[in-house]
């Protein structure tokens, strides 16, 4: 069974330089989207509290998105940089979510796959980060979270795969992810994870 998935938009190189030239305000955006991360990770747990066969690995999930935020705080801190008091809406996420269905199985397969996606782009553009930067301990760094986001993306197929027919979840996946390369491709290219 595959729980990997092919994203339909290549980041471009542009957006790596970007990073590269804003990568305070990049450290800063990260950090908020693995706190963000989670809390995404928690909040299935709250809203699916009788969904017991994956309440663990969300759980170990949520405080490995912790960890990671802990990690990029500590690099922050080390650079004298500070979280940002607000962050500016996550206008990928939001457009995303706007399309889940409602209903409570639908909105929760739609969710699980989407977060499975958004952790496949964060791991692709780590990926990215990682080759750019020059040799060192932040270079190692950004190659052990785009290990962790790949896996992170694949829990959550896995999670939708046990609740619902794998039919029905590839194919929603699919159109999931064609929608996410959509929505990717006309946001302006910004010093952002997404």
């Amino acid at each position: 069974m595959k729980y990997s998935i092919e994203l339909t938009y290549p980041t471009s190189n542009e957006w790596t330089t970007v990073v590269l030239n804003n990568f305070s305000t990049f450290l800063q955006d990260h950090a908020h989207c693995e706190r963000k991360a989670s809390s995404m990770a928690m909040s299935f747990v709250a809203k699916f509290p009788d969904r017991v066969e994956i309440i663990p690995e969300l759980i170990e999930t949520a405080l490995e998105e912790l960890q990671h935020f802990k990690d990029v705080y500590q690099i922050m801190s080390n650079q004298g940089i500070q979280l940002k008091h607000e962050m500016e809406p996550d206008e990928y996420a939001n457009i995303l979510i706007s399309h889940c269905r409602s209903g409570k199985e639908d909105r929760m397969m739609d969710r699980l796959l989407l977060a499975s996606i958004m952790e496949c782009r964060g791991s692709e553009r780590f990926k990215l980060v990682w080759q750019a930067l020059p040799e060192g301990e932040l270079k190692k760094f950004y190659h052990i979270l785009w290990a962790t986001e790949a896996k992170h993306g694949n829990i959550y197929v896995k999670f939708a795969l046990k609740y619902f027919k794998e039919e029905d979840v590839y194919k929603r996946l699919k159109e999931l992810t064609i929608l996410e390369g959509e929505v990717l491709s006309k946001l302006p290219i910004r010093p952002t994870l997404h």
